[in-house]
C-alpha cells in the first residue's frame, strides 16, 4: 500500500495461532452466552414471581450481555475463517463505538443494581415506595445513556483523525487505543479524552458501588447473624459480577500502559475481559439464586405439561 495513500480500510490481525481451535472455543462461548441470559430474560419476562426490581436490572443486564458479545464475536468468527480479515473504516468507527458503548452500559446497569441492594438492605420499610417501576426504567436509561453518550466524543475524535498507513490492527476487533495508533497525525488530544472517559467509567461508576457497599457493610453490621446471612446472600452474586468485571477491565487498561506487554498478551487479556463477564453472569446468578432455579422448574415443568395437555383423549368401545 502507498503510505500516502489515504486508508479506506483496516486488516484485523487477530490471533494467528490454531485458528480453528479459536473458532470453536468463541462459538461455544458465544452459544453458552445466548442461551444462559437468554434462559434469565424468558424466566424473569414470564414468571409472575420474578416480577420485582432486582430481576428487572437483571433481565436488563442479560439483554445488554447479549448485545455486547454479538458486537465482537461473530465478527471476530468470521475473521477467524478468513486468511485476511478485513473491515471498513466506517465499520471499524462503528464496531468501535458500540462496543465501547455497551462496555459503559453494562456497568451503569451494575451501579444501578448495587443502588438497589442499597436500597433493599439499608431501607427496606421504603423499598417498595422508592424502587418503582418507573424509578428502575429511569435508572437502566440512564445507564444506556451513560455508555453510548460519554464514549461519543473519544470516538468522534477517532473518526477524524487522518489514517495513511500501515492498516493493520493488532487486534481481534477495532478496539480504540489499537487504531488510535495508526494515526499519521498528532492523538494527545485523543488520549487525554480517552484517558478520562476510562477514568469516568471505570472509577466513577467502581466509586458509586463501592459506597453502596460500605453503607450496606455498615448495616449488615449492626443486624443479627440471620438477617446479616440473609443480607449477604443477596448480595452475594452481583459482589462477584462486580469484582471479576472490574478486576478484568483493569487488567486490560494496565496492559496497554506497559511497554512489557505483547500484542499477543494483551489481545489474550482483552479477549478475555470481554467475553468471561458475560459468560459468566447467568452461571453466577443460577448457582446462587434459588428463585431463579424454582422459576426454572416451574418452566420446565409447563413444557413438560404442554404436550400432554394437547393430546387427543381416544374414545374407548362400550
Amino acid at each position: 500500500m502507498n503510505i500516502s495513500a489515504p486508508v479506506t480500510f483496516f486488516i484485523i490481525e487477530g490471533l494467528q495461532e490454531k485458528k480453528m481451535l479459536m473458532f470453536g472455543v468463541f462459538l461455544t462461548i458465544y452459544v453458552v452466552v445466548l442461551c444462559g441470559n437468554g434462559m434469565i430474560i424468558y424466566l424473569v419476562r414470564t414468571d409472575p414471581k420474578l416480577q420485582t426490581p432486582m430481576y428487572f436490572f437483571l433481565h436488563s443486564l442479560s439483554f445488554s450481555d447479549m448485545v455486547y458479545v454479538t458486537i465482537s464475536i461473530p465478527n471476530m468468527l468470521s475473521g477467524l475463517l478468513k486468511d485476511e480479515h478485513t473491515i471498513s473504516k466506517t465499520g471499524c468507527m462503528l464496531q468501535m463505538y458500540f462496543f465501547l458503548s455497551m462496555g459503559s452500559s453494562c456497568r451503569g446497569i451494575l451501579t444501578a443494581m448495587a443502588f438497589d441492594r442499597y436500597i433493599a438492605i439499608c431501607n427496606p420499610l421504603r423499598y417498595t415506595t422508592i424502587m418503582t417501576k418507573r424509578l428502575c426504567i429511569l435508572l437502566v436509561f440512564a445507564a444506556w445513556c451513560f455508555g453510548y453518550l460519554l464514549v461519543l466524543p473519544a470516538c468522534f475524535l477517532a473518526l477524524r483523525l487522518n489514517f495513511c498507513g500501515p492498516n493493520r490492527v493488532q487486534h481481534v476487533l477495532c478496539d480504540h487505543s489499537s487504531v488510535v495508533r495508526l494515526a499519521c497525525g498528532n492523538t494527545t488530544v485523543n488520549n487525554i479524552v480517552s484517558l478520562f472517559m476510562a477514568m469516568v467509567i471505570l472509577l466513577g461508576t467502581f466509586f458509586l458501588i463501592l459506597t453502596s457497599y460500605v453503607s450496606i457493610g455498615i448495616t449488615v453490621y449492626r443486624m443479627g447473624r440471620a438477617e446479616r446471612t440473609k443480607a449477604f446472600t443477596t448480595c452475594a452474586s452481583h459482589l462477584i459480577v462486580v469484582c471479576i468485571s472490574y478486576v478484568s477491565a483493569t487488567c486490560v487498561y494496565v496492559s496497554y500502559r506497559v511497554a512489557t506487554f505483547s500484542p499477543d498478551a494483551r489481545m489474550i487479556v482483552a479477549v478475555v475481559y470481554s467475553v468471561l463477564t458475560p459468560s459468566l453472569n447467568p452461571i453466577i446468578y443460577s448457582l446462587r439464586n434459588k428463585e431463579l432455579w424454582e422459576a426454572l422448574t416451574r418452566a420446565l415443568s409447563r413444557c413438560v405439561a404442554l404436550p400432554s395437555s394437547h393430546r387427543k383423549t381416544i374414545p374407548t368401545l362400550s
